[in-house]
């Protein structure tokens, strides 16, 4: 295989008013690009090159920092992008709702817990819900590292991630980080999460 850089699954400006179409632009194009780049250069002429990025998180402590940080970079920017939509927000429905309810007690516990999680990630990084031995956790790690990383404190099959880097909301939140994560709400796909959870359940994670 070979790593590609995907399109943006909507248009700059729509998820807007909660997240506004100059920040998804300068976001998609600058920064997602950049780690995109900046990985293939890291693994130009390596075997890194044609090897899964799960394969290369899993042994990450092995390789240099540029392929850890922009291939984070790269893969985390990838699966944020996907878990919102035009439209979205809501709460899951079927066997997802059922798990987060039976973990976290209801679907409004389970969102205090993860907002937490990421107004608590101190300076720039992500929060995530994750799946690891058929079971839901909600975890975050620092600047570009995720939980298929040998490094991460929790590991485990990411289903639903929130970029807290502060591009990702400083033009409309400024310093705000919690209403920004409020308004993130509003544009989670669910239906891509659930599908997320059924893969990693039917993968064994």
């Amino acid at each position: 295989m070979s790593h590609t850089f995907p399109e943006l699954p909507y248009a700059y400006d729509s998820l807007e008013p909660y997240i506004d179409a100059k920040t998804m632009e300068v976001h998609y194009s600058k920064h997602h690009r950049t780690y995109f780049d900046k990985f293939m250069t890291a693994v130009k002429g390596s075997e890194l090159e044609t090897t899964s990025l799960v394969d290369i998180f899993s042994g990450v402590s092995q390789h240099s920092p540029a392929v850890r940080n922009n291939g984070g970079g790269y893969y985390n920017h990838i699966l944020y992008w996907n878990c919102m939509t035009p439209n979205g927000g809501g709460a899951p429905e079927g066997t997802l709702a059922e798990a987060i309810v039976k973990t976290f007690g209801s679907f409004k516990q389970f969102q205090e817990l993860f907002a937490q999680a990421a107004i608590n990630t101190f300076g720039s990084g992500f929060a995530w819900l994750i799946v690891k031995d058929g079971e839901l956790h909600i975890t975050s790690t620092t600047n570009q590292d995720n939980p298929l990383m040998d490094v991460a404190e929790a590991q485990g099959e990411p289903i639903l991630a929130l970029d807290v880097w502060e591009h990702a909301y400083y033009i409309s939140y400024q310093n705000r980080r919690p209403e920004y994560i409020d308004a993130w709400w509003n544009v989670v796909n669910w239906d891509a999460v659930s599908e997320n959870y059924a893969v990693a359940l039917a993968q064994g994670k």
